[in-house]
């Protein structure tokens, strides 16, 4: 078959889409880890987080064998055959829960001994690697998603390429935004527990659609956004 096709086309574009869609949630993740680290390191982590984002993509489209049989049956608990996916998407959403529980009561929990709270540094390798084991996680379903829309493994790679480059241009700008509003950085980080709750969910067999969670996160940031415009107004 062709590879310029219009059914490639459509796939592609649609593809790229889901992959910007699907993507938001490892963007705001990178944005929480990479703002703890020195200012001047921040940039680089985050395009380091998104390129192996987008290696770990394209090395599990690579192999599409290894991805489906993440879906056959190990065991079985109380009635829910339980698949290699399972066990990955759940070790990712108990990880999320507790790293975001844990950054949450660093951020509003004082230190002992009194005196003002003061943002520990994290080492770049702690922070690339929390990254890079969260991007397993976070591109498990986006290729899942990709195999099962198209059959060509040069389109889902493109949309994939195509996909991690449109967040680049938009990691530091959402960086900085979150960076420079604490009532956001909390909200972001309620966002990767809700998140965390969702991949348990899946893990344990319990399917949510992701609509509801990508409304319940727009709608929560559309309210923020209203209470820093109210405030900025009763400031003037």
């Amino acid at each position: 078959m062709p590879l310029f096709t219009v059914e490639n086309l459509i796939a592609f574009l649609t593809l790229s889409a889901l992959e910007i869609v699907l993507g938001i949630d490892n963007i705001v993740f990178i944005a929480i880890i990479s703002n703890a680290l020195p200012a001047e390191m921040q940039s680089k982590a985050r395009r380091i987080g998104l390129l192996l984002a987008m290696g770990t993509r394209i090395l599990l489209l690579l192999g599409i064998t290894w991805i489906m049989g993440l879906t056959a049956p190990l065991f079985s608990v109380l009635g829910h055959v339980v698949t290699g996916r399972d066990i990955v998407l759940l070790a990712g959403g108990l990880f999320l829960i507790a790293k975001s529980t844990f950054e949450i009561h660093e951020k509003i929990e004082p230190p002992r001994g009194g005196g003002p709270h003061v943002k520990k540094a994290r080492g770049f390798g702690a922070a690339v690697t929390q990254i890079a084991l969260l991007d397993i996680v976070f591109s498990l379903d986006s290729v899942i998603t990709a195999v099962g829309m198209s059959g060509e493994i040069a389109v889902m790679v493109a949309a994939v390429v195509a996909a991690v480059l449109v967040m680049m241009v938009f990691a530091d700008p959402i960086s900085h935004f979150v960076s420079r509003h604490p009532t956001v950085q909390m909200l972001a980080l309620s966002f990767l527990i809700l998140i965390g709750v969702f991949l348990v969910a899946e893990g344990l067999g319990r399917h949510i659609d992701r609509g509801y969670i990508y409304f319940a996160m727009a709608f929560s940031l559309l309210v923020e956004l209203l209470n820093m415009r109210a405030r900025k107004a009763g400031k003037e």
